[in-house]
């Protein structure tokens, strides 16, 4: 039996087509290794949202060649976004690769497989605007948690971002198929469910009408037991009355949403094509504050945009100061061939841009630092996520905490003593900027 790897790259959306290309292989027969240097053939899912993430995609290719010389490696395949959008190059610039499956082709990965068992090279780009969504998937996360991809691709075209040339148009699932799945999950043992699309907060507009996602969410919460229900890229300008009072009042969905607001200068975000400027932006914190005790906001935000001003810079600044949001991430400008961005005026020097990440970043340290802080002495309920036999700390998140992306909560007790999956009280005691150390109270059923 043929064994197969994968290394995926790139965002959670990108680990869900893994996850589903896992499934069509598993279906197809071959043998799934998580140990690429154990595999016959190694796939790549590619990224190529900004420059580095190439960068990163075209790496690991080359990295993955290296195994075909001196490993057990034979054949090397690439998919995903980068492959998406520069599938001429890729198989020119990249010789090492065999075959090339496009972000609407995921089912036909099998057939990728085979064709370079046979020797041949193969390559699919089906429709991305037309392909099935959603499918069996194989977890590469931890048993209790997952992703669950309600919608695919984005009509907002900001003018800095390649994904709806990528990706197509918005298209959302049904809220039978999702279900399905959410009901597959659980018995699969998921404790844990982070909702997510390029902008999740606009789910279900496209086939009923309206904006859907409170629906969805009462729909899960009728069709599962899953304790724990977190929503992952909801856009400001799309948060509903209806989804800030769901937040509030079912148990299941964490107090936590992650908002993109990209910046706060009204002449930046105009430039960006943000739907919404800084007044939203403010109304959106200030409804999702005072209608939900307690919640836990994340944001991202881009600096050295083109035309962005030390004024504007200054401006972001204090509106991070002011804000304080308890989850914060940051990126630097990335002009994208074919996005209107890379073609404006007044474009910002790298060094300059790398300063104001800089200084972004250590702004919002500051502010993590006293949200951290203010958690020594209280009692959390953390989801463990594993044991780390080197520092021998059992470590996990609170509901303040999403996967891959937040901090961690460790804390020390006897090996065995507790699993994955778990969920269990812990006295905080410490603050270690984004991380908290606490002691284990007890084991909790929710």
């Amino acid at each position: 039996m043929t064994k197969v790897a994968f290394i995926s790259l790139g965002c959670s959306k990108n680990l869900v087509d893994t996850e589903v290309m896992l499934g069509v292989l598993y279906k197809r027969g071959y043998e799934i290794t998580f140990e690429v240097e154990e595999a016959e053939i190694v796939i790549i899912n590619t990224c190529g949202f900004i420059e580095g993430a190439k960068q990163e995609s075209i790496d690991n290719i080359i990295d993955a060649a290296e195994l075909k010389k001196y490993g057990r490696c034979k054949h090397i395949i690439a998919t995903g976004c980068l492959v998406e959008r520069y599938r001429e190059e890729v198989m020119k610039e990249l010789p090492e690769v065999e075959a090339m499956v496009g972000v609407g082709s995921l089912r036909d990965i099998a057939d990728a497989c085979d064709a370079v068992m046979r020797g041949e090279s193969y390559t699919s780009f089906a429709d991305k605007n037309t392909s099935p969504l959603g499918g069996m998937r194989i977890l590469t996360t931890a048993p209790h948690t997952a992703y669950l991809k309600i919608a695919e691709g984005c009509d907002n075209l900001c003018t800095y971002c390649a994904i709806p040339l990528i990706r197509g148009k918005f298209r959302s699932r049904t809220i039978e198929d999702i279900v399905h799945e959410a009901r597959e999950l659980e018995r699969a043992g998921v404790m844990e469910l982070n909702l997510i699309a390029q902008d999740t907060s606009r789910y279900g507009l496209d086939l009923y009408g309206e904006y859907s996602l409170a629906r969805l969410v009462r729909e899960i919460c009728a069709a599962t037991s899953i304790p724990w229900i977190r929503l992952l890229y909801c856009y400001p300008d799309k948060i509903t009355d209806e989804l800030i009072g769901e937040l509030r009042d079912n148990p299941r969905l964490v107090k936590y949403m992650d908002i993109p607001t990209q910046h706060i200068s009204n002449s930046v975000l105009k430039r960006m094509n943000r739907h919404g400027g800084r007044e939203l932006i403010l109304d959106t914190v200030k409804r999702l504050r005072e209608g939900v005790e307690g919640i836990t906001l994340r944001t991202t935000a881009m600096v050295g945009f083109p035309g962005e001003t030390e004024a504007d810079f200054e401006e972001l600044c204090q509106f991070i100061k002011d804000t304080r949001f308890e989850r914060f991430g940051a990126f630097t400008f990335s002009p994208e061939e074919d996005t209107p961005a890379a073609l404006m005026p007044d474009q910002i020097d790298e060094q300059v841009k790398q300063d104001r990440y800089d200084i972004l970043m250590q702004t919002q340290l500051t502010v993590a630092e006293d949200i951290a802080a203010s958690r020594v002495g209280r009692t959390l309920t953390v989801l463990i996520d594993g044991y780390d036999d080197v520092a021998e700390v059992y470590y996990g998140r609170s509901e303040a905490d999403a996967p891959d992306v937040d901090g961690r909560i460790y804390f020390r007790a006897k090996k065995g003593n507790y699993f994955a999956g778990d969920f269990i009280e812990v006295k905080i005691t410490e603050a270690l900027d984004y991380d908290l150390v606490g002691e284990p109270l007890r084991r909790i059923k929710l």
